[in-house]
């Protein structure tokens, strides 16, 4: 037998092996099947810090405050960022950039845009600090997101329990899911309860959004309640308020229900500045 040929035909069959080997420990590597679980909400809206990339177009029916939570930003430091003068109002097919800085200023873009935001979208956008309450002439919800107006109901007793700063639980009822610092895991507490429950206004503020825009959070309530802090409110069944709207704490905000969930809860969240904070330590131990 050939010496050499014996040699090269030794190599190819370890290059062979190694060839093989590495195809098993990929074959070991790879996702089990199924693939990678797929988040509940929208995964933008789970951002441990704002999103610094990208730009997002207005849609009818969306707000500043709206915008800034699903993409991780404080209201604030988004209109600054997009050069978006008091009193905030923000117009379909509007451009909110996340990167840089946006070159137009707000007069430019009342020029290019023909119509802004229904009066809806845009009554807590115009007046985000302590406006008064919109009138029902002025605001036309749709029927299946917000109940005909009526007097406030009385305060829930929940509402006689506070935290020593003020904040009150925004629901009766089993916590079932717990706030996760996690990025991609649940950025508020989850409340079961029956449909129909009252929900309550978790301290006093202004409700800057009512609606279903924001994918995985069904009917939805944000209240603002002050230039650092807002709560949300996600998966109700029935809105009771309005956008523009003064709420106080233990006011009776809207019904639970189970829009965009699998289960009669309430989701429910704080957010400092902008960023998830843990709802538990700031609501009253029970």
């Amino acid at each position: 037998m050939n010496p050499s040929g014996s040699a090269r035909n030794v190599s190819k069959l370890a290059g062979l092996a190694l060839v093989i080997a590495g195809l098993q420990l990929a074959g070991c590597a790879s996702p089990p099947p199924g693939g990678v679980p797929v988040i509940d909400r929208n995964q933008s809206a789970y951002l441990r810090e704002p999103l610094r990339r990208g730009q997002h177009r207005v849609q009818s029916g969306e707000t500043l405050y709206s915008i800034a939570f699903r993409f991780g930003w404080d209201w604030k430091a988004l209109a600054q960022h997009n050069r978006i003068p008091p009193p905030y109002v923000i117009y379909p097919g509007q451009t909110i950039r996340f990167s840089g800085a946006s070159k137009g200023s707000q007069s430019a873009i009342r020029q290019t845009v023909a119509k802004p935001v229904s009066k809806r979208a845009t009554t807590a956008s115009a007046q985000p600090i302590v406006p008064k309450p919109a009138s029902p002439s002025s605001v036309k919800p749709t029927p299946a997101a917000v109940a005909t107006p009526t007097p406030q109901p009385a305060l829930s007793s929940t509402s006689a329990a506070r935290s020593s700063a003020g904040w009150v639980w925004p629901s009766a009822g089993e916590l079932i899911g717990r706030f996760a610092s996690n990025a991609s895991l649940n950025k508020g507490i989850d409340i079961a309860g029956q449909l129909g429950q009252p929900v309550l206004a978790a301290s006093d503020g202004l409700v800057v959004y009512a609606g279903s825009g924001l994918r995985g959070y069904g009917e939805l309530l944000i209240i603002k309640h002050d230039d650092v802090y807002v709560s949300a409110y996600g998966h109700n069944r029935r809105l009771l308020v309005r956008e523009g709207q003064q709420v106080k704490a233990g006011q009776t905000i809207a019904e639970m229900g189970s829009t965009g969930t699998d289960r009669v809860k309430l989701h429910f969240e704080i957010r400092r500045q902008g960023k998830p904070v843990d709802p538990q330590q700031y609501l009253p131990r029970r």
